[in-house]
């Protein structure tokens, strides 16, 4: 026993060993083991071997946690070279850590590839789309899209308001709106000059304004005679100005 004690006291105090894990006890027992020769603490081994007992089992419990963590990042890697093991060492759990670290930079390394190929893919669908023939005009024409976008807002907001429509009508339902009132302007003026020239036909129409260019002509030559002659300049004065002259 004796023996075995001897060796489990060397590999405590062996460079090896944990930090702070051998420390020689004090007190009346320390004193006995002295006086008796035997310079080793072996009353601290059960401690130290109970708390070596509790590392390992954590040591169980953490590859039960980094097992998991690798099913789900490793899908594709369902086979546990410590499934059949009854003893987990450190090094073991590593090469799970490892593993798991070398996918996490690959799929980092392919997102940063996958990132350019969208932001270029990006830029050349904006090209096409706003006819911008280099890289250097991509910035300019963003300007003037959002520049022309936030005009092209403000209008439909008031044609809204305007309108009486609701905000969330579409573009569409303001054209219809806006082609109706421009018939209903039309169709007004047409009546006011059907009702002005006293006719009802577009034929009349047209020959009353066919007439009113023959007539209009000699008329206002005949005015302005009259204005000369009777040395006036207001229309309204040429009736008193010729009766005057009775």
């Amino acid at each position: 026993l004796l023996k075995v004690l001897s060796c489990i006291d060397s590999i405590l105090r062996s460079p090896r060993a944990p930090p702070l894990i051998f420390r020689p006890s004090k007190g009346p027992l320390q004193n006995y083991i002295k006086e008796n020769g035997q310079g080793c603490g072996f009353e601290h081994l059960p401690l130290t071997i109970e708390m070596w007992a509790d590392q390992l089992v954590a040591l169980k419990d953490l590859h039960r946690s980094l097992r998991k963590l690798s099913l789900e990042l490793l899908p594709w890697n369902t086979k546990d070279p410590l499934d059949n093991r009854e003893s987990i060492r450190v090094e073991d759990l590593q090469l799970i850590v490892d593993a798991i670290l070398e996918e996490l930079e690959h799929k980092e390394k392919n997102s940063q590839t996958q990132s350019l190929q969208t932001l270029s893919a990006i830029v050349s669908h904006f090209q096409k789309l706003f006819d911008v023939n280099s890289l250097n005009g991509v910035y300019p024409r963003m300007n003037e899209v959002y520049t022309k976008l936030g005009e092209m807002t403000n209008a439909m907001r008031n044609l809204h308001e305007l309108l009486e429509l609701d905000s969330s009508a579409p573009p569409t339902v303001v054209v219809d709106t806006v082609g109706k009132l421009c018939d209903i302007i039309n169709k007004n003026v047409t009546e006011q000059v059907q009702q002005l020239l006293g006719t009802q036909d577009i034929h009349s129409i047209i020959n009353k304004l066919e007439e009113h260019e023959c007539f209009f002509p000699p008329f206002q030559a005949l005015i302005q005679d009259l204005l000369c002659l009777l040395e006036i300049s207001n229309v309204d004065d040429i009736l008193p100005a010729v009766q005057n002259l009775k």
